[in-house]
C-alpha cells in the first residue's frame, strides 16, 4: 500500500499553510515592504513620491485579469494557476535590481500585480471552503493571518538587507523566496472533489464529505450575480473598504517617520499593525459564523474609520497609538471578510468569476487610492488630508454593506430586490 503524502496529518493543513505563505509574503513584500524601498528609490532615482506611488496604481492590472483568472480556476483548479502565479511574481521582484528608468519599475510592478489575483484571494476562497466546511469562517481567517505575518516579517527583512547590502540585494530575496513557495505549491495544493473525498474518508472526516461538496457546488453564477442589486450594493462596499491597502497601509511607514518617529519606530508600528491583524482576522473570521460576514465587515470598515481619523487629527503620541490600536484591530479582519462575503452572499458554485468581477470594480481603489495620495502629499507635504477623504469613502461602504443582503442559493436572483 502507498504511503500517504502526508502520513496521518489532514491534507487540508500544509494546504491551509501553503496558502497563508502565499497570500501573506505576496502582501507583505508588495503592500507592508513598500515604504523600506521608498527612501533608497527616491535618492538614487530621483523620482517624486506621485511618481513612485504609481507603480502602486497598476495593482489594475490585477483587476483587469481578475475575472479571466478566476474563470480559469473555476475550470482547471487552483494549483496551475498558483504556481504560474507566483512565478510571475517572483520575476517581477527578480527584475527590479535591474532598474534604470521609471517606466521599468513601472513595467515590473505590472508583472507583480498579474500574478496577485492566482497568488491572493482566488487560493483562500478557492480551498478553505472545501477542506474545511464547518469551520471555514475561523480558517479563512488563520489563512488570511498570512497577510499580517508577511507584514510582520517582511519590511524587517527588507530593511535589514537595505541596511546591510542593498535594495537590489532585497528584491532579489523576495524573488527566491517566491519560487521555492510556487514549486512546493505545485506538489502541495489541491482540491479536486476525489482528492478530498479520500482524505477525508482517510482520516476520519466522511461526515464531511457531503458537506464540502454540497458547499463547492452551492451558488449563483457570475450572470446571476451580475443581474442582481445586491451584488452592486457589496461591490460598491468592498470596493470602499480596499481603499485602505493603497490608500492607508503603503502610506503609514512613511507617514509616521514625517509626524516625528525615528525610522526605526516607524517601521515597528507597521509591524505592530500587522501583529495585532493576526488576531483581528481570527476574531473577525470566528465572529463572521456568528453574526454574518457581512456585518462583521461593517464593524471591521467601521474601526478603520476611527482609527485612520484618529492617526490624521490628533496631537501627541498616546493618541496617535491608540489611533493606530483601533485601526490595526479593523484593518487586520478585513483580508478574511472580503472573501468570506463573497461566498456568504453568492456561493462557491462561480466563486472565482464572481471575486474576478468584483476585483475589478477594485480597480477604481488601487489606482485611485496611490494617485490620490502622491498628488496630496506633494501638495501639503503630508498624508492628512488623503486619510481624510478615506474615512468619508469608508462611510460610503459601510452604508452599502449595511443595505445589502445574501442571495439564496437556489431562488432567482433577480427577484430579490426588496430584501425584507
Amino acid at each position: 500500500m502507498a504511503v500517504p503524502l502526508f502520513g496521518r496529518i489532514y491534507r487540508g493543513y500544509p494546504i491551509a499553510v501553503i496558502v497563508f505563505l502565499s497570500t501573506g509574503l505576496s502582501v507583505g513584500m508588495t503592500q507592508y515592504a513598500f515604504g523600506e524601498f521608498s527612501g533608497p528609490l527616491r535618492e538614487e532615482f530621483g523620482w517624486t513620491q506621485t511618481q513612485l506611488n504609481m507603480s502602486l496604481a497598476f495593482s489594475f492590472i490585477s483587476g483587469v485579469l481578475a475575472p479571466f483568472i478566476g474563470a480559469i480556476t473555476d475550470r482547471v483548479g487552483i494549483r496551475p494557476v498558483m504556481f504560474v502565479s507566483l512565478l510571475l511574481i517572483a520575476l517581477g521582484f527578480a527584475l527590479r535590481p535591474l532598474i534604470s528608468e521609471l517606466w521599468h519599475w513601472y513595467l515590473f510592478s505590472a508583472l507583480v500585480y498579474a500574478g496577485f489575483p492566482g497568488a491572493t484571494v482566488l487560493p483562500a476562497g478557492k480551498v478553505v471552503g472545501v477542506w474545511f466546511p464547518k469551520t471555514r469562517g475561523r480558517v479563512m481567517g488563520t489563512v488570511m493571518a498570512g497577510n499580517n505575518f508577511g507584514g510582520m516579517t517582511m519590511p524587517p527583512l527588507a530593511a535589514g538587507i537595505i541596511a546591510t547590502m542593498s535594495w537590489e540585494a532585497a528584491y532579489a530575496t523576495f524573488a527566491v523566496i517566491m519560487v521555492v513557495l510556487a514549486v512546493v505549491a505545485l506538489v502541495v495544493v489541491a482540491e479536486s472533489d476525489e482528492s478530498v473525498r479520500s482524505e477525508m474518508e482517510r482520516t476520519g472526516r466522511g461526515d464531511l464529505v457531503k458537506i464540502s461538496q454540497a458547499a463547492a457546488h452551492t451558488g449563483i453564477t457570475v450572470r446571476q450575480a451580475l443581474r442582481n442589486r445586491n451584488f452592486w450594493l457589496i461591490m460598491i462596499g468592498l470596493v470602499a473598504a480596499t481603499f485602505t491597502y493603497q490608500g492607508v497601509l503603503t502610506q503609514l511607514r512613511q507617514h509616521f517617520e514625517e509626524t516625528g518617529f525615528e525610522p526605526a519606530l516607524a517601521t515597528t508600528a507597521v509591524a505592530i499593525i500587522a501583529g495585532m491583524g493576526i488576531g483581528s482576522k481570527l476574531a473577525f473570521g470566528r465572529a463572521s459564523e456568528r453574526i454574518t460576514a457581512r456585518i462583521a465587515t461593517v464593524v471591521s470598515v467601521s474601526m478603520q474609520a476611527i482609527g485612520v481619523l484618529m492617526i490624521a487629527t490628533v496631537d501627541g503620541q498616546v493618541l496617535l497609538w491608540a489611533g493606530i490600536f483601533v485601526f490595526g484591530l479593523g484593518f487586520g479582519g478585513l483580508g478574511a471578510l472580503i472573501v468570506l462575503l463573497v461566498q456568504e452572499s453568492f456561493g462557491m458554485k462561480e466563486f472565482g468569476g464572481i471575486m474576478g468581477v468584483i476585483q475589478v470594480g477594485m480597480i477604481v481603489s488601487g489606482t485611485g487610492a496611490p494617485f490620490m495620495a502622491g498628488r496630496l502629499h506633494d501638495a501639503t507635504g503630508s498624508f492628512n488630508s488623503t486619510f481624510l477623504m478615506v474615512a468619508g469613502i469608508f462611510v460610503i461602504g459601510i452604508v452599502a454593506l449595511l443595505f445589502a443582503r445574501p442571495v439564496e442559493a437556489g431562488t432567482n436572483p433577480e427577484e430579490q430586490v426588496d430584501p425584507a
